[in-house]
């Protein structure tokens, strides 16, 4: 999938944004590409959300009219702020292979700021399974 919802919290009050994502292994990463921004990127709200607050979850679904054929994952897990060494080369090396958009119309230059998601649970749906919903730790046979 090209498109994951993003969710955090400072506190009582919930965020949740669109984002571009690659999973490595266990975990999930998010960059915060060169798009004008209203604000230094370490201000964005889900920076500042993951900093005060490492829970965070990834909801990836489909949707389509013919509901048999919908489904989810939701990854849960502690976040972190990815801004330098070999971790954040990585990510950046893998987001820019899965999106040419980050190679040819948006920069994302090799030191932008990641954000990281060490996958702890993984639920997932789909409207033709009969095992809905079950959750499992990563790394462990569904």
């Amino acid at each position: 999938m090209r498109v994951g919802h993003f969710a955090t919290s400072e506190g009582r009050i919930p965020s949740v944004v669109p984002v571009c994502f690659v999973l490595l292994g266990e975990t999930v990463y998010q960059a915060i590409d060169g798009k004008p921004k209203s604000v230094d990127p370490a201000q964005l709200r889900r920076v500042k959300n993951v900093r005060a607050n490492p829970n965070a979850a990834l909801l990836v679904d489909h949707y389509v009219e013919e509901w048999r054929r919908l489904w989810y994952v939701l990854l849960r897990g502690t976040a972190r702020i990815v801004d330098a060494g070999t971790e954040q080369r990585r990510a950046i090396i893998a987001l820019r292979k899965k999106y040419s958009q980050y190679r040819t119309t948006v920069p994302l230059p090799l030191d932008a700021l990641v954000i990281a998601i060490d996958v702890r649970q993984l639920r997932h749906w789909r409207a033709s399974s009969a095992g809905r919903g079950r959750a499992r730790r990563p790394g462990r046979p569904a």
